[in-house]
């Protein structure tokens, strides 16, 4: 796929970069070379290659859930300066 300098400037627009007029013939030649290598990848055979995310297995790390009893509601509510049966009650900051 020939890229022309317009395709550059478009290119160069939805990065936000400014790119200098001397460099939009090299930059146009580059992303030639990155076309073309993609064009290389399209024509391997990926049809045994089971779709993955990470080159190397992931697994979570992290512990798992536990459901633990909270403190009473009660004891939560006793040290706010208005409580409510279920909440904690603030003045109104929006009108």
């Amino acid at each position: 796929m020939k890229i022309t300098e317009e395709m550059v400037d478009y290119v160069a627009a939805l990065s936000r970069l400014a790119l200098p007029e001397e460099e939009k013939a090299d930059m146009a030649a580059r992303l030639e070379q990155i076309v073309s290598y993609m064009d290389v990848l399209n024509t391997l055979d990926t049809g045994g290659v089971e779709p993955m995310s990470h080159v190397f297995p992931l697994k979570n790390v992290l512990r798992e859930d536990r459901v633990i009893p909270s403190q009473a509601r009660a004891e939560l509510l006793a040290g706010a300066p208005e409580p409510d049966e279920a909440a904690f009650l603030v003045p109104r900051t929006v009108e």
